[in-house]
């Protein structure tokens, strides 16, 4: 038991007046229920259940109730503060950047927390737990759903061409047992060798090897519930995303779990959340969702990063300053092709005081000291608008001119900014308080064409998220992809946790 721990126990019982609290039968069994309850919250029950005590026959029956009463105290502290905070520090697994004018609401100490829930044991698991629907939806979904003690459904192997529609293939039969041990198939009773499939409510006979409609159909289900391009077509990222096992998708909800209890301390009822890993964008107002879009963010080589902070201004008619990473990786070669490039995409060559540079002056195969810059418009990379907030990471919201590509299902591609589907329907929401006569200054601005900074009349919080697990609104568990790898090691993190 660590010092923590101890320290822990201390003040409960303190608050207690040292009194004993689990003489009571009835008391301990529903301690024992409740605790196996949150298996559901992503938990592992025995890491608070108590093993047998190995005490001699001659340790007196008094010191064994002394150690009795001590564990389960302690397991009831810790599951009370796992359920609350998480297993892990948020800051050594996955941390977050905190703008310093953001105050994290105090909690209070769990001891205390747990020594006023004595008398109501379910209240108070329950009032721990995150209220977030996100949270309580995926808890009610894992209650009935099978990833608890769902057998091994099988892989389909990767080797060979993307399956389509009227293939013949070998890998057909296991691809049509994993969907329908995941359910994408109705069962059939039918134990005859010949395949079947269920076509307009009755059972079919169907080639073995053949890649059927009925098969695509049920494949393009799966790609939606796992935010894959829904096109019946089993290639690479389908075939990746088939082939994780149960095992592994439990252990995706409760990293997700997990990670959901870390940012219910981020969250305010009237705020911002980009959902990086799902690539759209909540405003919240009073708690409630009032508009979402879709979004484009970092690729896996230029994260967007994990950060709350807050919107205090926009740009109108922004210019765009190309990044050093940008303009090493992807102007330069563009450059050296063909200079004139520069003024197709409007760009501007400046030295580090904001001198204009004649392009032919410079040395393109080893520039030094010059940055580029776009100048506003349509066409300029942040679109429109650019919606800023206090960060290290150089990142922000803002209009893109790549509208073609928020139709993809992964929207993995930008620089570690995120791009916004209807940018000018957010900087109306953005705007909430603003007066008549505020909003009537922003529209001449952009009607001018001119770069003006606008600050909002009240700040709004935002914040940048990841999580891959969600509850659609048909209550189905749906999967995304760890694109940046953070629930790898948050789950790494997870189990050796567990087995400590």
């Amino acid at each position: 038991m660590s010092k923590q721990s101890i320290a822990q126990l201390q003040a409960f019982y303190q608050a207690v007046d040292f009194a004993p609290l689990w003489q009571d039968a009835a008391q301990r069994q529903q301690l024992a229920e409740l605790i196996l309850d949150t298996q559901y919250d992503g938990l592992e029950p025995a890491m608070y259940q108590l093993p047998p005590l190995l005490l001699s026959a001659q340790v007196a029956a008094e010191q064994r109730q002394v150690c009795d009463e001590l564990l389960l105290s302690h397991g009831y502290l810790q599951v009370l503060q796992h359920l609350r905070d998480g297993i892990l520090d948020p800051e050594t697994v996955e941390p977050y950047w905190h703008e310093a004018a953001l105050e994290t609401p105090e909690q209070l100490p769990i001891a205390e927390v747990a020594a006023a829930g004595l008398p109501f044991l379910p209240q108070v698991f329950a009032a721990v737990r995150p209220q977030h629907s996100t949270y309580q939806k995926l808890r009610e979904v894992l209650k009935d759903s099978d990833l608890l003690n769902q057998p091994d459904w099988g892989s389909v192997p990767v080797a060979g061409k993307s399956l389509r529609v009227g293939m013949q293939d070998v890998r057909v039969p296991d691809l049509r047992q994993r969907l329908q041990l995941a359910g994408y198939i109705a069962a059939s009773t039918d134990e005859a060798l010949t395949p079947v499939e269920t076509v307009a409510g009755e059972t079919v006979a169907v080639d073995s090897l053949l890649y059927t409609d009925e098969l695509a159909a049920a494949v393009k289900a799966f790609q939606q519930d796992h935010y894959l391009e829904d096109d019946g077509i089993v290639g690479p990222a389908t075939l990746r995303e088939l082939n994780i096992t149960p095992e592994q998708r439990l252990m995706q909800v409760r990293v997700n779990l997990e990670r959901l209890r870390w940012l219910d301390k981020l969250l305010e009822p009237t705020m911002l959340v980009v959902d990086i890993a799902g690539a759209r964008l909540l405003y919240f107002r009073d708690g409630d969702i009032v508009w979402r879009t879709r979004t484009q963010v970092g690729t896996v080589r230029r994260q967007t990063p994990l950060l709350k902070s807050r919107i205090t201004h926009l740009t109108i008619n922004p210019t765009w300053t190309v990044p050093p990473t940008i303009l090493r990786e992807d102007k330069l070669p563009a450059i050296r092709r063909d200079i004139g490039y520069l003024a197709r995409s409007n760009m501007s060559v400046l030295d580090y005081n904001g001198n204009v540079l004649d392009p032919y002056s410079v040395n393109w195969q080893s520039p030094s000291g010059i940055m580029l810059r776009q100048g506003p418009g349509p066409s300029n990379a942040l679109g429109l608008v650019a919606i800023r907030f206090a960060n290290p990471f150089t990142v922000y919201l803002h209009d893109t001119p790549s509208q073609h590509l928020f139709g993809r299902a992964t929207r993995t591609v930008s620089s570690g900014c995120v791009r916004v589907e209807d940018a000018q329907r957010l900087v109306d929401h953005l705007l909430f308080a603003a007066t008549a006569q505020e909003r009537q200054r922003i529209e001449q601005i952009q009607a001018s064409g001119k770069t003006r900074n606008v600050n909002l009349p009240q700040p709004v919080p935002v914040l940048l998220a990841y999580w891959t697990v969600e509850v659609d609104m048909d209550n189905r568990l749906r999967f995304r992809s760890d694109n940046y790898g953070h629930d790898t090691k948050v789950a790494a993190a997870l189990q050796a946790a567990q087995q400590r």
